[in-house]
């Protein structure tokens, strides 16, 4: 059965609605930055392309000639992305233009850097338009969090928030977002096949 990382590495993809700390581990992400409300800007839905573009292209690799050394199958990991404000703060949910982002795919642990120039090669042919130049190929360690299943629209996400940080500082935590440590979401649903109110999103902030 192909890898699903969703479904063994549970602690990481299926927080309970309550509040939870957890130690993320070092993983390795297909990444690409951007700026403004990801609702209306053009860059964010190119991010999307070349991001799944480049995830798509290393899973199917197996189908070409030289297929990557410890390929294993597995199922593309949910979309994921780190957010802040232009000054570098908590992002303000009011003004969505003001949103800076970094959005991101994790990859499975055979991807190196060498995969990830070859699929970006192999996408490049498909869709000549699209700038990889903007992607690139990242580790993660994220270290301790607070974390949180947040159910329902992404703008009803501040009162999950502040459940969440107020739960960290019970238990002696300090919120530790910083221009190193983000404001971080995972999409468990798509939000074009799911209704607002069921949409299944996870959020973490580091703590320390």
């Amino acid at each position: 059965m192909p890898v699903d990382y969703k479904k063994i590495e549970k602690t990481l993809y299926l927080p309970k609605t309550a509040p939870s700390i957890i130690d993320v581990p070092e993983m390795t992400f297909i990444a690409v930055d951007g700026k403004g409300n990801p609702n209306t800007v053009a860059e964010y839905k190119t991010a999307m392309e070349i991001i799944y573009g480049l995830s798509y292209s290393i899973k199917m690799s197996k189908m070409g000639n030289s297929v990557p050394e410890g390929y294993f199958e597995y199922v593309v990991p949910p979309l994921e992305g780190f957010w802040w404000s232009q000054d570098g703060g908590m992002v303000d949910y009011s003004d969505k233009d003001s949103f800076c982002w970094t959005s991101m795919i994790r990859q499975p642990e055979f991807v190196s850097l060498q995969v990830f120039e070859k699929a970006k090669i192999s996408l490049a042919k498909k869709k000549p338009g699209l700038d990889l130049s903007k992607s690139r190929l990242i580790k993660v360690a994220e270290g301790l969090c607070v974390q949180v299943m947040h159910i329902g629209p992404y703008d009803d996400e501040p009162t999950t928030i502040a459940v969440m940080e107020r739960y960290a500082v019970d238990n002696g935590y300090v919120i530790d977002i910083s221009d190193t440590r983000r404001h971080h979401e995972i999409y468990l649903s798509d939000p074009r096949k799911v209704a607002s109110d069921k949409l299944k999103t996870i959020i973490r902030h580091p703590i320390k």
